[in-house]
């Protein structure tokens, strides 16, 4: 059968010719085939620090405030293994990002889930967590614009999550990994353009989906040089850093399902009669029950095909 699938959030065009070239460029020197620094290069530092300076307004200070990540998903694993104990809470966005809850019980922490409500935005209630979770909680999973939900912030969300974070003395996580990925004029903020979040958080910047380069596996850390340094300590002992060659080249919809459905039974649905592959909104958590998740990431006209197949189900 001709089935589409829109499961996967993989880009289905090329990286860059030009970032191609600088890698093909960079392999060919000596230097950059010893050991990686776990640091990573200060070029790769500077880099993303001037960044987040032009795109955010925000000044970070390469040398203590960035460090290179493989890929976000190695860095919110890691982030956890940091900065949780047994017994620790941390917070996590319900539908999200499987591991924002896989991560803390690998630390042997417990993962307790923030729903995200669709009447506010898909946005968590933070004055809804129950005080005793509050007070265990050691860190809080944030990631807009969203997976899965494509939410985005409001004006004042990131400064009421800062000041969540000051009261609880909590460590805010934002996953930035679709910041450059926005629409109808809308610009996404970083996290740490916020008043006071470089006090309580640090941010994970991904390069796979803004620039196509999901298999490169490159990203930062950023933000607090505290939480920063002590992501690094961790770093030396499970990995060997970034590959520098590397470092020197360094979209979602988000629906209800129709009334009388269920995540599952609609994923099923349309995969029998409409040939389509789409993701369950339950498999990101238990408030993703009722909705379902697809990928834009194949061309255009089998993007339209799918939805055409699927509208003439649904009228159907």
């Amino acid at each position: 059968m001709d089935v589409i699938s829109l499961g996967i959030g993989d880009p289905d065009t090329p990286t860059p010719a030009v970032v191609v070239e600088a890698m093909r460029e960079q392999v060919a020197r000596p230097d950059t085939h010893r050991y990686p620094s776990n640091r990573g290069r200060a070029s790769f530092r500077e880099a993303v620090a001037g960044f987040y300076s032009a795109r955010f307004g925000v000044d970070l200070d390469p040398a203590t405030e960035v460090i290179p990540a493989l890929g976000a998903k190695e860095a919110v694993a890691n982030v956890n293994l940091a900065f949780l104990d047994p017994g620790d809470v941390a917070l996590a966005s319900d539908p999200g990002y499987p591991v924002y809850t896989t991560g803390p019980l690998l630390a042997g922490a417990d993962a307790v889930p923030m729903p995200l409500i669709p009447e506010l935005g898909f946005l968590p209630d933070l004055e809804a967590v129950p005080a005793e979770v509050a007070a265990a909680a050691r860190l809080m999973f944030l990631n807009y614009p969203n997976n899965p939900t494509g939410g985005v912030v409001d004006d004042d969300f990131f400064a009421r999550a800062v000041e969540f974070a000051r009261r609880n003395d909590v460590i805010v996580v934002h996953d930035n990994a679709y910041s450059e990925i926005t629409y109808d004029g809308y610009r996404a903020p970083s996290f740490l353009e916020t008043p006071g979040a470089l006090d309580v958080g640090i941010e994970i910047f991904s390069l796979s989906k803004t620039y196509n380069m999901t298999g490169w596996r490159a990203g930062a850390v950023v933000g607090n040089r505290d939480l920063v340094g002590a992501y690094w300590q961790l770093k030396t002992n499970i990995d060997s850093g970034m590959f520098e060659a590397l470092q020197e080249a360094a979209i979602y919809v988000w629906a209800r399902v129709p009334e009388g459905e269920t995540s599952a039974s609609f994923t099923e649905r349309v995969l029998e009669d409409a040939a389509v592959v789409i993701s369950p909104g339950a498999a990101y958590g238990p408030s993703g029950e009722g909705f379902v998740r697809m990928s834009l990431t194949v061309p255009d006209e089998r993007l339209n095909e799918a939805a055409e197949r699927i509208a003439a189900l649904v009228a159907g």
